[in-house]
C-alpha cells in the first residue's frame, strides 16, 4: 500500500499522446498546482497541500518520468525538456477544468514551474519557487571547487549510457545520499516516505537522468533566448530558499530579480526539503503570494 495525501482523491490524467500523470487533488477554491523536486514524488507536499486545501483546490501531480506517472522513453532530447513538462501542467489544469492557476514548485518542479510561467504567462497567475535558481543562472554561478555540491548535475549531463548504468547500479545509495545531506532534520522524512522516494526513483533512473540532461542542454538555450529577448516573469513571484550563505559567491535575490520584477524573496531556516521541514512557513508564503 503506497502512502497518500490524506483527504485527497487520486486519478490518472492524460496530458499528452503518450503521457498520463498520477495526480492527487483536494480542497476547493481557486486552483494551486504543486510540483515536486528530486528525488521525491508529489508526497513531498503532503503537509503543505493539507494546509492550502481549506481555501484552494490543490493539485499535486507526479511529474512525467517520476513517481507513478508515465515514463516515456527519451526521444531526440525533447521528452524531458522543461518546455514539454511545463506544457503537461497546463494540459493537466485544463483537464481538471482550470484555464488559469497558481503554480508552486520545489527543485526540479520549480524549474518546470518557471518555464510554464515564461511560456504561458496568461495561464499562470502566481509563481512560487522553493530553493532553486533558474536553470541558466544555476550553471552561471557554478564554478571551481564550490561546484562540487552539484556533482550530480555534471554526472547526469553526460551522454546517454554511463550515467544511467552508474546510478542504477547503486540507486538507493545515490538517491539516499541527497535525502541525507540535504535534510537538516531527518525526522522530516519518515521511513515510509523515504522508502517510497527510493522505490520511485529506483524505477525511474532513465527518465530522471533525461530530465537532468535536458537542463544541461536545451533548457539552457530556452532560458538564454528569454533573457536575450528581455522576457520576464510577469506575475507575482515568491522565492523561498535555505540559507546558502556566501560559499557559492552570488546574490540569489539579485539573480531572481532580473527575471521577476514583482518579487518577494525570503530565507527559510531549514534544509533543502523545506516543504517537509518547514511546511507552515511554506503555506504562509504561498497564501501571502496569492493575495498579491
Amino acid at each position: 500500500m503506497h502512502p497518500t495525501i490524506p483527504g485527497f482523491s487520486y486519478r490518472r490524467v492524460p496530458v499528452a499522446d503518450d503521457v498520463t500523470l498520477n495526480v492527487a487533488v483536494g480542497g476547493s477554491g481557486t486552483p494551486v498546482m504543486l510540483l515536486h523536486g528530486f528525488p521525491q514524488t508529489h508526497l513531498m507536499w503532503r503537509h503543505v497541500a493539507a494546509g492550502l486545501a481549506s481555501h484552494h483546490t490543490v493539485i499535486c501531480p507526479d511529474l512525467r518520468g517520476y513517481g507513478a506517472s508515465d515514463k516515456p522513453a527519451e526521444v531526440e532530447g525533447v521528452t524531458y525538456v522543461k518546455r514539454t513538462m511545463a506544457a503537461d501542467t497546463v494540459a493537466l489544469a485544463r483537464a481538471l477544468g482550470h484555464d488559469r492557476f497558481a503554480l508552486a514548485g520545489h527543485d526540479r518542479g520549480a524549474l518546470v514551474a518557471i518555464r510554464a510561467a515564461l511560456d504561458h504567462p496568461d495561464v499562470i497567475t502566481h509563481l512560487a519557487s522553493l530553493d532553486v535558481l533558474p536553470t541558466l543562472d544555476t550553471w552561471d554561478v557554478m564554478h571551481g571547487t564550490t561546484a562540487a555540491v552539484g556533482f550530480h548535475l555534471y554526472l547526469m549531463a553526460q551522454p546517454p549510457g554511463l550515467p544511467e548504468r552508474m546510478i542504477a547500479a547503486s540507486a538507493d545509495a545515490f538517491f539516499g545520499h541527497f535525502l541525507d545531506i540535504w535534510t537538516r532534520d531527518p525526522r522530516a522524512i519518515p521511513a515510509a516516505i523515504r522508502a517510497e522516494y527510493l522505490a520511485a526513483s529506483r524505477a525511474a533512473v532513465p527518465s530522471i537522468v533525461a530530465d537532468y540532461r535536458a537542463s544541461a542542454g536545451i533548457d539552457v538555450a530556452h532560458d538564454r533566448a528569454d533573457r536575450d529577448a528581455g522576457n520576464q516573469l510577469r506575475m507575482p513571484v515568491s522565492v523561498l530558499q535555505q540559507d546558502w550563505g556566501t560559499v557559492l559567491g552570488f546574490d540569489a535575490d539579485e539573480r531572481w530579480r532580473a527575471w521577476a520584477p514583482d518579487l518577494e524573496h525570503a530565507t527559510v531556516g531549514c534544509g533543502h526539503f523545506m516543504a517537509e521541514e518547514a511546511p507552515e512557513e511554506v503555506v504562509r508564503a504561498v497564501r501571502e503570494l496569492l493575495t498579491r
